[in-house]
């Protein structure tokens, strides 16, 4: 049943286009259709009358701003709920929009977006509930996956990684933050709604499995660990280095990941901002095992390793550089080297305030000079060009190259800005480098937004809708 709804799903992101404003949506507010681009009403995935809601009250706010703007708001903020869910029963199977596959990441960032509005839509609800437990029985699986088949009995194209694959594993490139979403998702739920009835014995068992590996991958008795992964491959990033089990760490508190979210092999083991988050969940999660299942010491476990990876950042996260002052790295080993970067998929040291207010202000001081760093040609990943008399400059990823910027970067720029002047500048920029395609793409080239790569990237059309909402909503 979800071999068809992908097959569906495809055929209408990369054929089917609406010729006219959904039928709910009053005439008065009709604009050019030029860049309005949904799936007919009847072919949606899912339909939200929250997320509904919200899309005509943002009319009157973006039509007159820019009708390519509302139409491109239209297009990208339900993008994951037209396109990418699957319900099956208490299950909900979400692709990453062209990769017929579900990442842990991608998925808990995708419905992310519409957290807020469940209080509003039992159905909404029930569908994050499914994707929750979808997230569970994933952990449960493999822990070291980051993305998964939905038909188990299917051979993954990555069968023949050099690491333990299952039956149902797509991806094994272990990445902390494949952990940290579903938790952080789960938390979120659990507060909106009240309904605990998500944390039983699947939750228990999934967290079980999170514990251990964490524990594991503070690599206190050495580099070598259970796990390890090699690929045959021509692309340097995209295998690991010494013989899959990576460059030697030093233990410090900190947990040590092989990937980094853009699915990239990490030079240095320590992941800086993956454990911002996994500090980030882990008291969200000891909150969740002392009030529901009233496990003070499996709470007190929790607590005890956001503990030892809190002081493993406070000792070794930042470092002074001579240009901005104190800022955070974004690997290091535990031996005293450090790698001054950002990548902009997230967690990235960009997104810390959007994923991690509790832990990291967007007017912290280390923040801001780490902001104006990553945020310049002072960083390795930080790309410019021109187009059509704009100068583009914005991070981009060793897994896209050294010519492209992505959309992401721009988006979490305004999310982590209280500047509302500086949050329509990146909305200004993200309209005006679609190439046409009233979308979000994974990257584009700054010279020519018409380079680009995915043109079907549910979370980041996701992300567009959230800045707007923030940029104008008010």
């Amino acid at each position: 049943m979800r071999v068809k709804a992908f097959m569906l799903a495809c055929a209408l992101a990369t054929g089917a286009m609406a010729s006219e404003i959904p039928v709910q949506m009053p005439v008065s507010i009709q604009v050019p259709d030029t860049f309005y681009h949904r799936p007919p009403v009847k072919k949606r995935c899912f339909t939200s009358k929250a997320v509904e809601k919200q899309i005509k009250d943002m009319h009157s706010k973006l039509v007159e701003v820019s009708p390519k703007l509302w139409q491109m708001f239209q297009n990208s903020f339900p993008n994951t709920l037209d396109t990418t869910v699957f319900p099956d029963g208490d299950r909900t199977f979400v692709i990453t929009g062209d990769i017929d596959a579900m990442w842990l990441r991608d998925s808990g960032a995708q419905v992310w977006t519409y957290i807020n509005y469940i209080q509003d839509d039992p159905e909404l609800a029930k569908l994050i509930r499914g994707v929750i437990l979808q997230q569970f029985e994933f952990i449960c699986l493999d822990p070291y996956a980051n993305a998964f088949l939905n038909d188990p009995t299917k051979e993954s194209h990555w069968a023949t990684d050099y690491t333990t694959m299952k039956k149902g594993v797509h991806e094994r490139k272990y990445e902390i933050d494949s952990l940290c979403y579903p938790l952080r998702l789960a938390y979120q739920y659990w507060l909106l709604t009240g309904d605990d009835s998500i944390f039983g014995e699947l939750w228990q068992n999934a967290l079980d499995k999170i514990l251990a590996l964490f524990r594991e991958q503070q690599r206190k008795n050495g580099t070598k660990t259970s796990y390890k992964f090699q690929r045959k491959t021509h692309v340097l990033h995209d295998t690991y280095s010494n013989y899959g089990y990576g460059h030697p760490s030093k233990a410090c508190g900190m947990i040590a990941s092989a990937f980094r979210p853009s699915d990239d092999s990490q030079i240095f083991p320590y992941l800086i901002p993956a454990n911002f988050f996994a500090e980030s969940v882990l008291r969200k999660a000891a909150v969740i095992l002392e009030k529901v299942n009233k496990d003070a010491g499996k709470a007190k476990e929790c607590l005890a390793l956001a503990h030892e990876i809190h002081k493993g950042l406070m000792e070794n996260a930042t470092v002074v550089h001579p240009k901005y002052g104190r800022v955070y790295a974004f690997e290091v080993d535990g031996f005293g080297s450090y790698l001054l970067m950002d990548d902009a998929n997230a967690p990235s040291l960009l997104a810390l305030p959007y994923l991690c207010p509790e832990l990291v202000s967007v007017n912290d001081e280390v923040y801001q000079n780490t902001r104006r760093m990553i945020w310049s040609e002072d960083n390795p990943y930080f790309f410019t060009g021109t187009y059509e008399g704009t100068k583009i400059g914005a991070i981009g990823s060793p897994h896209t190259g050294l010519d492209k910027v992505w959309p992401m970067s721009i988006i979490m720029k305004g999310l982590t800005s209280n500047d509302v002047n500086e949050q329509r500048e990146c909305v200004d920029l993200l309209v005006k480098t679609d190439a046409g395609t009233g979308f979000m793409h994974e990257s584009f080239n700054p010279n020519n937004p018409a380079d680009f790569t995915r043109s079907w990237f549910a979370w980041t059309n996701g992300l567009f809708g959230e800045l707007v909402i923030k940029a104008y909503g008010k």
